[in-house]
């Protein structure tokens, strides 16, 4: 099992393949396995690396609440430390708020991004128009964190994909390692959560973050993430939008041909 230590903490991750570094950034709850569909295709044309972000399964889970300030720096740092930069990121739903930040604060890094419904609820919070989505998602999440923090991790991630991830009947549609992994990482969902910064991005440093910017959604996903891409993509210079027909918020797990295909055709140019 290849780990690397940056930022004190030692993080998972997996290399597959040859060619241009494309990093893969997982979502709450989840871990690099997430990638599973789409790493080998993905690898017949570049090197893909995917990990476990801190807390995740097979990383490091260190005893102090977390940020996502941590997540930016450790991405920063396993490029570094992997020799990968300039990498193609992608990041899907939580991934996608880090590979977002990742751009502002270290373009540098990076030859392109590719962002999946990153949950961005912050960015609408100024917006009346928007006070029930964010509204909504608080009454749909209180339940969930007081799951967690009752340390009922099985039923909160349970309620967390059938109420705000994937919706009614998904979880038991769920293979059962994946199942596994929502309750295996649940605590580092409550450690975002707490987080005063979890939803959040500033949007002006991304203003001078001039390459590629891919920002996607599925047409099955709620509809609060359309806004909050509107708002991304009116500060990315380039920013270019795709909408996943017949996928939701996991398009790699439920359209891999497709998100491989969208994907590749940004990360090879």
């Amino acid at each position: 099992m290849a780990t690397a230590t940056v930022n004190r903490v030692n993080l998972y991750h997996s290399t597959v393949g040859s060619g241009p570094s494309l990093v893969l950034v997982h979502g709450s709850w989840g871990d690099a396995d997430n990638w599973a569909p789409v790493v080998p295709l993905l690898a017949r044309r570049c090197r893909v690396i995917s990990y476990d972000r801190r807390g995740h399964s097979r990383s490091e889970r260190p005893p102090t609440q977390g940020s996502v300030h941590e997540d930016v720096s450790d991405l920063a740092a396993l490029i570094e430390a992997l020799d990968l930069a300039p990498a193609f990121v992608c990041g899907n739903s939580y991934g996608a708020l880090i590979t977002l930040r990742l751009a502002a604060a270290h373009p540098d890094l990076v030859r392109g991004i590719a962002v999946h419904e990153p949950p961005g609820l912050q960015l609408l919070s100024d917006d009346p128009a928007f006070a029930s989505v964010a509204e909504a998602y608080g009454q749909r999440i209180a339940p969930v964190r007081r799951l967690l923090e009752a340390q009922e991790h099985a039923a909160a991630a349970e309620l967390f994909v059938e109420s705000i991830a994937l919706g009614p009947g998904q979880w038991a549609k769920l293979p059962e390692p994946v199942r596994r992994t929502f309750v295996r990482n649940a605590p580092t969902y409550l450690d975002e959560l707490r987080d005063p910064d979890c939803l959040s991005v500033d949007l002006d440093p991304l203003a001078t973050y001039a390459k590629p910017a891919l920002l996607t959604q599925g047409d099955q996903s709620p509809p609060m993430f359309a806004p909050i891409l509107d708002r991304i993509a009116r500060s990315l210079p380039h920013a270019e939008r795709h909408l996943y027909v017949g996928a939701g918020h996991v398009p790699h797990l439920t359209n891999p041909d497709d998100y491989v295909r969208v994907t590749m055709d940004r990360a090879l140019h």
